[in-house]
């Protein structure tokens, strides 16, 4: 093995905005620091309560989203439910493609599927 992901990171324009957001759509929590001065201080990433899912960064940047994805992620999860929270559709999920891409409030894409009939 040559590399491991250590974490994902998305850019934004208020990042801990989009941070809670992508929080309600994953259950994840906001990553707060355990040492010295940084105790209680937001890192500027959130993390799995659980472990298991990866660390995810969020980096604070002048402009706005403005052309396609070059990566995304990929999850497990309830469309409806996502497009309630505040998710755009980019593109419905369809017989052929068993995935929707959506876009979080900042415009950065992710597909999700139910995970019925997707390839592993």
């Amino acid at each position: 093995m040559a590399a491991m992901i250590r974490g994902i990171c998305l850019d934004a324009t208020d990042e801990q905005k989009l941070a809670e957001w992508w929080c309600s759509v994953l259950g994840y929590r906001l990553k707060l620091g355990t040492a010295h001065e940084m105790k209680g201080k937001w890192l500027g990433s959130i993390e799995d309560p659980k472990g298991e899912g990866p660390l995810i960064w969020f980096n604070r940047v002048p402009e706005v989203k403005t052309v396609k994805n070059r990566m995304h992620v990929d999850i497990l999860g309830d469309v409806d439910e996502i497009l309630a929270l505040g998710a755009t559709v980019v593109s419905p999920m369809t017989e052929e493609n068993q995935w929707a891409v959506l876009a979080d409030p900042e415009g950065n894409e992710f597909c999700v599927s139910t995970g019925e009939g997707v390839l592993t």
